[in-house]
């Protein structure tokens, strides 16, 4: 679930907004323009009816600070929520009925350059529940070679069921993944499967960060098939983080924002 993105933004936001800062009183002076009867206030949310369009949604970013970015894209990525990088902004179409909290947020992170601005913004983008996407197809049959890590994965699944789900979650058989590159694991609702829950975990992640961190990630996983199973809705809101607090493992690491920069943050 971690993501890296190397691109540099193209121009500097923070040294544009500083310029326009300085202008804005000059070139009044040279061309003063009639008074503009400006709005009470900005709406409460974006609104879906008119905020589809890329380009209407920019501009509304825009008008909450956005600076330094020529386009926006709209995605459905399951795990990136904003990225940033070429001076083409990347957003979730989820965030187009967002607050306007949340798109003050995102203008935020992508403009300041400031560590602690950046963090508030950050937590305040992942609080915003985005429903997961169910995965477009499903793994592979296991390689004869990964049932040992099959088996044993199986077996912590039921550890980590007693000791934090009073062993209430169903009994998976878990699956190991030689596809998985990007994601470290996910989990295929019962209603995509058709039977059980499914959890998938990558091979690639056991083998570079080791037993420790797979066992998180399975718990992650975990979080989301109590989710399916109690009625809940399979997404990463309040109720997904305040439950991944209580197993012991951290809510920010399950969703990710990119900077265009080369740095992410979890």
């Amino acid at each position: 679930m971690i993501s890296w993105l190397t691109r540099k933004f193209s121009r500097d936001p923070v040294q544009l907004g500083f310029l326009e800062t300085l202008a804005a009183p000059m070139a009044a002076r040279r061309n003063p323009a009639p008074p503009v009867r400006q709005p009470d206030a900005l709406p409460t949310t974006a609104g879906p009816s008119n905020t589809r369009d890329p380009e209407t949604f920019l501009s509304l970013l825009q008008a909450h600070g956005l600076r330094g970015v020529r386009a926006l894209v709209f995605t459905r990525n399951r795990r990136t929520m904003v990225s940033l990088g070429g001076g083409v902004l990347r957003v979730h179409a989820a965030f187009v009925d967002a607050p306007v909290p949340v798109l003050q947020a995102i203008a935020v992170f992508a403009t300041t350059r400031t560590r602690a601005k950046r963090n508030a913004a950050r937590d305040l983008i992942v609080s915003y529940p985005i429903p997961l996407r169910p995965p477009s197809r499903r793994p592979a049959s296991q390689h004869d070679a990964d049932l040992p890590v099959a088996a044993r994965l199986t077996m912590l699944h039921a550890e980590l069921n007693r000791e934090h789900f009073a062993g209430s979650l169903a009994r998976l058989q878990i699956q190991v993944s030689r596809r998985l590159a990007r994601r470290l694991g996910h989990y295929a609702p019962r209603s995509v499967t058709g039977g059980d829950g499914e959890i998938v975990i990558s091979l690639r992640h056991i083998r570079r960060d080791g037993w420790s961190e797979a066992s998180h990630t399975l718990l992650h996983e975990m979080v989301h098939q109590w989710q399916d199973e109690t009625g809940r809705p399979v997404d990463h809101g309040a109720g997904f983080r305040a439950k991944c607090r209580s197993v012991g493992i951290a809510p920010a690491a399950t969703r990710m924002i990119v900077r265009g920069s080369g740095s992410a943050v979890r």
